[in-house]
């Protein structure tokens, strides 16, 4: 099976089942702060899973692009990515596990839909603990359908439990799937252990609400929250090892072994492995308004395109090669995301200025790595690349640790990690901590301060434009209850007066005590009603519009004031650039 065709089942299935089809979110959260992007599909259905009303119900169904950096050192072995698309269902205080094992077990084994024969399938649940009884319910449900009780394996919170996203909040049990990738018949008893079996579904009960101090009480709305990783199901249907043999992988290599002149090897090696993931995502990342920077998901950015490009050299690829390959990922991917068809121009231009600095950046860097390499006596027995050298060869070259660590590691020399940390924080204010991603995106909650910040975005936005100029789009933010950043799209650094000017446009609309009014509608009229729409395409039929008065007129799913008087003075406090055409605003808002 295709992964066009799995995606299409797996909508079509769900759609039968009373699902409302959207659209997927962008990588960039909105609404989420656990993460720079979204890493999962429920990410961007935090505030309905926590009890907003959805506009397009309580049943909902989508594939959605996700990113996620934690492995992204893993990426070249036989397995791990850094973009996947996940399918997703969704119940929001509808039904819950009866329906949702029913569901899951019809789409796999149905002849219309996945036709997976039983004796290839195993499953797990919650095996229970002090805080959580056992889940018998999800247990009986599937031997009810016919699955052996050997093959439902019990296992521990660390296996089979969801969340919460922080220290307190929605949670609960989970249940997994497995297929079986092995050449002779399945086990009669199944060992989760057993590589051979692959999971290739999750079904999340959540009914829980853990407590500031540790205990779990039932949860007011009970959702469910499913995830099937399409890359993933997509090679097992296939009877692939790996996903990079798919098709949703196969004509980037293709592409690349024109480009080197070269016949297709009999197995991908690591570096062509990394070239397809990292650009795969560049592009997916591009599309949604990132730019290569220093800072957030642009350092993300930067450090994919930066390491598809040096993995290139060791494939001997003397010329630009990144646009060539992106220009395959848009027109494979263009009819299901149209995003990257519709920014195919920036894509390639923005991977051809990055190709073209790293380049210069490449050799003159390497120039002074190996001045810095030379200096060590060759009788050393520890060879080791100082933390302030690393980080000298960051700020004047463009180094990222990664690549200095990589570089070095190739040298036989380490690097002083926690040197270049402390490098990092004394000039940049801002740790890094290696390749560890830790940065916010979104809201961090949704209290009331959190909501009076959030709509100060929105009035920024609107000042922003009035000043600089209708080019002016969010691309991206970051709230907490004590401040806002906002990122947005504009080349030059803003004058004290333009900032005088943004600030005044923000007071104004404060003093005028505005009403925040919020309305549902289709996706049609909204943009009639000249409401803005942020990242993209992203929307599902019906949205949420937010109008403050003559001011500001958005789609948004976030938490708002009621009145723009709630919202107290609005006070800039810095502006500074983010990544290339992009700058950022942090700013407070003082009662």
């Amino acid at each position: 099976m295709k992964a066009k065709d799995l995606r299409r089942k797996y909508i079509e299935f769900f759609v039968s089942k009373g699902h409302k089809e959207i659209k997927s979110a962008s990588l960039i959260p909105e609404n989420d702060p656990t993460c720079l992007f979204t890493t999962a599909g429920m990410h961007p259905l935090v505030p309905y899973l926590q009890g907003a009303r959805h506009p397009a119900g309580i049943r909902l169904v989508d594939f959605q692009k996700c990113i996620r950096t934690g492995d992204i050192d893993e990426v070249g072995d036989a397995v791990h990515l850094t973009f996947f698309e996940m399918l997703g269902n969704w119940s929001l205080g509808d039904y819950f596990k009866n329906e949702a094992i029913h569901f899951s077990f019809e789409f796999l084994t149905g002849k219309e839909w996945l036709n997976i024969p039983l004796e290839r399938l195993a499953f797990t649940v919650f095996a229970g603990d002090d805080d959580a009884p056992f889940d018998a319910e999800a247990f009986e449900l599937w031997r009810s359908l016919g699955v052996p009780e050997v093959r439902i394996a019990r296992l521990p919170k660390k296996d089979n439990w969801w969340g919460p996203a922080g220290q307190t909040g929605p949670c609960g049990p989970d249940t997994e799937m497995f297929y079986w990738t092995g050449d002779q018949p399945a086990p009669e008893v199944f060992d989760p252990s057993d590589k051979l079996w692959v999971e290739i579904w999750n079904d999340v009960f959540m009914q829980y609400d853990k407590q500031p101090d540790g205990t779990f009480l039932p949860l007011a709305q009970r959702n469910v929250d499913t995830g099937m990783g399409l890359e993933r199901v997509t090679a097992v249907l296939q009877g692939k090892k790996s996903c990079y043999e798919t098709e949703l992988f196969t004509p980037i290599f293709a592409e690349l072994d024109t480009i080197r002149r070269q016949p297709a090897p009999a197995r991908r090696c690591s570096s062509e492995r990394i070239i397809a993931d990292h650009l795969r995502a560049a592009v997916f990342i591009l599309a949604d308004g990132i730019t290569p920077g220093n800072v957030d998901q642009a350092y993300v950015l930067r450090r994919l395109i930066r390491r598809a490009i040096r993995e290139g050299r060791k494939l001997d690829i003397a010329g630009e090669f990144t646009a060539r390959l992106a220009g395959v990922v848009i027109a494979e991917f263009g009819d299901v995301y149209p995003e990257l068809t519709a920014q195919r121009a920036v894509i390639l231009e923005e991977l051809a200025k990055e190709e073209k600095q790293f380049a210069l950046t490449l050799e003159k860097g390497t120039r002074e790595f190996e001045k810095l390499i030379s200096r060590v006596p060759e009788h050393v027995q520890k060879k080791i690349i100082s933390g302030k050298n690393a980080f000298y060869l960051y700020e004047t070259y463009g180094f990222p640790l990664e690549l200095t660590v990589e570089m070095a590691k190739e040298r036989g020399f380490e690097v002083d990690g926690a040197g270049f940390t402390a490098a990092f924080e004394k000039h940049q204010e801002l740790s890094r901590k290696g390749a560890e991603q830790k940065f916010k995106g979104g809201l961090a909650d949704n209290s009331e301060a959190t909501a009076l910040l959030h709509t100060a975005t929105h009035l920024l936005q609107a000042a922003l434009r009035k000043v600089l100029g209708t080019h002016v789009e969010q691309r991206g933010s970051n709230i907490t209850a004590e401040r806002l950043r906002f990122d947005f799209s504009h080349e030059a650094k803003m004058t004290p007066e333009e900032l005088k000017a943004a600030e005044a446009l923000v007071n104004d609309a404060i003093r005028r005590a505005i009403p925040v009014v919020c309305e549902e509608m289709e996706l049609e009229a909204a943009q009639r009603k000249g409401a803005m729409g942020l990242f993209g395409e992203r929307y599902g039929e019906r949205v949420k519009v937010y109008s403050i008065g003559d001011v500001s007129c958005e789609i948004c799913g976030g938490p708002h004031a009621q009145n723009t008087a709630d919202l107290g003075q609005f006070k800039i406090l810095k502006e500074e650039s983010s990544s290339r055409g992009v700058r950022r605003i942090k700013a407070v808002l003082v009662k």
